[in-house]
């Protein structure tokens, strides 16, 4: 069975042509995952995402601790 954080990252593809929808599913990703979780998910949103949403990254990401 696939974890919550791959299940979180296929969302984040489908919904990332749309800005709203992005920064929506991904303020949801960050109160569901571990601690842990969010750390991997940070570092896979910045590596993928950065050129397309960094604006949203950094709000989203401004509270979680440091990678």
């Amino acid at each position: 069975m696939a974890s919550m954080l791959e299940y979180i990252k296929i969302i984040l593809q489908k919904v990332s042509f749309d800005r709203r929808l992005f920064e929506k599913e991904l303020r949801k990703a960050i109160r569901m995952l571990m601690p842990f979780e969010v750390k991997r998910l940070k570092q896979w949103c910045y590596d993928n995402y950065a050129t397309m949403h960094l604006p949203v990254l950094n709000t989203c990401f401004s509270r979680v601790a440091p990678i």
